[in-house]
């Protein structure tokens, strides 16, 4: 990368030239990146650290090199280590540089604007007509409909650019071209692309005309959701059960208003009065491993519930991820006017 970043300092510049450097950082992460005169990556300077060398008798004009912090975390170019990278935020890291094999910086990832970095692309499901929301959908598609200020799909994209997410592809049929409109500039830093659906392909198959290669997950969701969910957590719960497929869940509870006989033929065991149950209901967020989405036929016409039961049936992983937070599935009038409450106490749905 280009070392005209202000972040970037060589080495051999002196404490006072550092200190003017941090001052120019102002309103940035207040960390300096210092490199040799090869370019390699030797330490990094906070003006904390200039404060107690200084205390410790060390002067203005004395290097950068005798007084920068040495061990220092980093990431490998071309690696994704997403728990590595949630190790440093935890510890407070800000500036977290990624090198190559030479010890070169390649990019840096400012932890406190970027969530995550996630090694995944998405799929945005926008093809539905939302005839529930009518009469409001009859000029509008949902997606596109404004919670607050932003439609409810710019939500959704804007969480996925902060978790580090840049492959980003919706896909489209009901009033596709407002969609395509909408997304004709970038959002959130993100170019994110539209593909119309020739024929409605039911909740997943639009999926089969995206390309990808077989290594690697792709996230799919449907667009016009509201939630706080996060996608880092959801990728670390899919990699460590080695899923092929995670679904993101809700719980749903169920109270009966009478007393229920636990039986076992004609006996009753034990009897229970007005009993509550819960269940993990789908949230239409999942992770899915490519090779398994690659088995879909072109063009074919299939819903997500039928993908993961073939899934199972062929014996392959399915796990479950509940969503600690917000999850709103906006499909009712009744749901359009809550999430419009919601959002005048939490304008936030990213963080």
């Amino acid at each position: 990368m280009s070392y005209d970043d202000p972040h970037i300092i060589n080495d051999g510049i002196t404490i006072l030239d550092a200190l003017d450097a941090l001052n120019k950082l102002s309103g940035e992460v207040m960390t300096l990146l210092a490199v040799d005169a090869e370019g390699r990556m030797t330490g990094t300077l906070t003006d904390g650290d200039i404060r107690r060398c200084l205390l410790q008798g060390s002067g203005l004009l004395d290097k950068v090199r005798s007084v920068m912090h040495r061990n220092f975390r980093y990431l490998h170019s071309g690696e994704s280590n997403v728990a590595e990278l949630r190790r440093c935020r935890q510890l407070g890291i800000s500036l977290l540089p990624v090198l190559d094999d030479n010890g070169c910086i390649q990019r840096i990832i400012d932890l406190t604007r970027c969530r995550s970095v996630l090694p995944v692309s998405a799929i945005l499901m926008a093809g539905g007509r939302g005839e529930r929301l009518r009469p409001l959908t009859l000029t509008t598609p949902k997606p596109l409909l404004k919670i607050g200020s932003r439609p409810i799909i710019d939500y959704n994209v804007e969480s996925l650019a902060a978790h580090g997410i840049t492959d980003i592809t919706v896909t489209t049929n009901y009033l596709a071209e407002m969609i395509h409109e909408h997304f004709s500039e970038p959002r959130y830093g993100v170019n994110v692309k539209c593909l119309r659906e020739t024929a409605p392909l039911g909740t997943l198959g639009a999926v089969s005309l995206v390309e990808r290669d077989d290594n690697g997950v792709t996230l799919v969701m449907n667009s016009d959701l509201l939630t706080t969910i996060s996608y880092e957590d959801m990728y670390l719960k899919h990699i460590e059960d080695k899923a092929d497929i995670t679904v993101a869940s809700v719980p749903y509870m169920v109270s009966v208003p009478y007393a229920i006989l636990m039986t076992d033929g004609s006996h009753v065991n034990s009897i229970e009065e007005k009993p509550t149950y819960t269940y993990q209901a789908n949230a239409g967020i999942y992770l899915i491993n490519n090779r398994l989405l690659n088995t879909l036929k072109p063009g074919e016409r299939i819903d997500t519930p039928e993908l993961i039961e073939r899934a199972i049936a062929d014996g392959r992983r399915v796990s479950f991820f509940p969503i600690s937070g917000l999850w709103m599935d906006i499909g009712s009038p009744s749901d359009f006017k809550q999430a419009q409450e919601l959002m005048r106490h939490h304008h936030d749905l990213t963080h």
